[in-house]
């Protein structure tokens, strides 16, 4: 992979912790003590960003401990980032936006583009009733040094991948496989075509018995439809460079 210095450790399911060339860390859906998959050392990591890209447990468990301890903008969909603050997260934090939207992360040297996904966004209150909280979303991160990735988030296959390469042109993709809940393999195969990515992160795996999807499987299904990306894949904790 050739993203010019920017490293990427896989943390377990579907939490990431991106590290810009200056050391910024950006850390994506805090998952992290009561993430099964994520080691322990990184339970309270101390990020310089947060990027949300939906609100199931799965995916924001952690929030409420990790937001103080993030020292910059915590950016999500705005019904979730609005949620977020009615719930006692710093307020001055909260960066809320929408799909097609950018905003620029303050000295971190990265632009962060709300894209579409297709999926669900929810969250439990005290007494189980489930709160909305915006629609799913992806990102694509373009740093200044000209790196570009794409979040995909929870999602399944949809043939406007196609446009994001056309306007973004990202280099790598973080695409989940483990089916049920997302893509399987086979789709995220077929994303990796729309997209024309030179590097696949495989995510959203492993961590649930439903999730059965694997990266020797997606590596399989590349090979059938003759697409020609590594796929960067290890246990949990894992940095891609």
């Amino acid at each position: 992979m050739s993203l010019h210095g920017i490293r990427i450790t896989w943390l377990g399911h579907a939490t990431l912790l991106i590290t810009t060339p200056d050391e910024k860390t950006i850390l994506v859906d805090p998952w992290l003590a009561g993430n099964p998959a994520c080691p322990a050392e990184y339970h309270g990591v101390s990020p310089d960003a947060i990027l949300i890209t939906h609100g199931h447990f799965d995916h924001i468990g952690d929030v409420f401990a990790v937001a103080p301890r993030c020292h910059g903008p915590i950016v999500g969909i705005f019904d979730l980032t609005s949620w977020l603050g009615r719930k006692g997260v710093d307020e001055s934090k909260l960066v809320g936006m929408n799909k097609g939207g950018t905003v620029a992360l303050a000295g971190l040297g990265v632009k962060v583009t709300m894209t579409n996904a297709h999926h669900s966004s929810s969250y439990a209150d005290e007494n189980g009733t489930p709160i909305y909280l915006g629609e799913p979303a992806g990102f694509v991160l373009r740093f200044d040094h000209g790196a570009s990735l794409y979040i995909a988030g929870d999602t399944c296959l949809f043939g406007d991948m196609a446009l994001i390469r056309e306007l973004w042109a990202p280099q790598a993709a973080v695409l989940p496989i483990g089916d049920h809940f997302t893509m399987d393999p086979l789709q995220a195969a077929h994303a990796a075509r729309l997209l024309g990515v030179q590097t696949i992160i495989p995510y959203h795996y492993e961590t649930f018995g439903l999730l059965t999807g694997t990266p020797a499987a997606l590596k399989a299904e590349l090979a059938t439809l003759n697409v020609n990306a590594e796929v960067l894949s290890g246990p949990p904790g894992t940095t891609f460079a």
